[in-house]
């Protein structure tokens, strides 16, 4: 009996833990794209919202660490239950880096929106899109455990990498014809490489997720012969 009510209590702890962690994704989600509209609308409203709104992210990572901790010393989780508190703690880690990401994103915007436009702007847009889908699916596969989602997001990861190269190798190539610009594409390519930061972040969450739902070490794969 008691060891039952024990078990009981843990997974109610487990599950407002996993239920807090959720609410710090939607709030990373809503920063990531308040980042965009300030970006692509030139709204500076936005970006400062989105700096403004960093702090509660922050504050819901130290409360996230700190409860995974106490989960921890309380129930001595073994197995599974150990890797999903693991786990969980280590998407709070990965969401406040992409705030943080976003939180950049927002202050090049600021810079960007000071000056006059530039239309190579608009050629950052799938990017932006691209990568607000994979940590949409990061988010969607954590919250469902989906071990099929969460494998898709390192291969996409590549893409985004190759997406970001061009984008700076075509802006680089563009600044001796158009030397005016260059502050404002170089606030671009940093832009560019948040995103690609953020899509690293996203793999990360789907390594995660794997290794919670599976113990396989995604990130480390065993080679042939070992």
């Amino acid at each position: 009996m008691g060891s039952a009510h024990i078990l009981s209590t843990f997974e109610s702890a487990l599950s407002e833990f996993r239920d807090n962690a959720l609410m710090m994704a939607s709030l990373t989600q809503r920063n990531f794209e308040h980042a965009r509209q300030g970006l692509f609308e030139r709204d500076e409203d936005w970006s400062n919202t989105v700096i403004a709104d960093d702090e509660e992210v922050d504050t819901l990572e130290m409360q996230l660490d700190r409860q995974g901790i106490d989960l921890m010393v309380r129930f001595h989780p073994v197995a599974s239950d150990l890797r999903t508190v693991v786990s969980t703690m280590k998407f709070s880690v990965n969401l406040e880096r992409i705030a943080d990401q976003s939180v950049n994103i927002a202050r090049r915007s600021r810079k960007l929106t000071g000056r006059t436009p530039v239309p190579e702007l608009a050629d950052l847009a799938e990017q932006y899109r691209f990568t607000g889908l994979m940590l949409d699916d990061a988010i969607r596969a954590f919250a469902d455990s989906n071990v099929e989602l969460a494998r898709t997001l390192r291969e996409r990861d590549r893409t985004l990498d190759i997406m970001n190269r061009d984008f700076a190798e075509k802006l680089t190539s563009l600044m001796p014809e158009k030397p005016d610009n260059i502050p404002s594409y170089m606030d671009l390519i940093f832009t560019a490489r948040f995103l690609e930061r953020i899509g690293d972040q996203a793999k990360n969450i789907g390594d995660d997720v794997i290794y919670a739902v599976s113990a396989e070490e995604s990130r480390h794969p065993r080679r042939g012969g070992e």
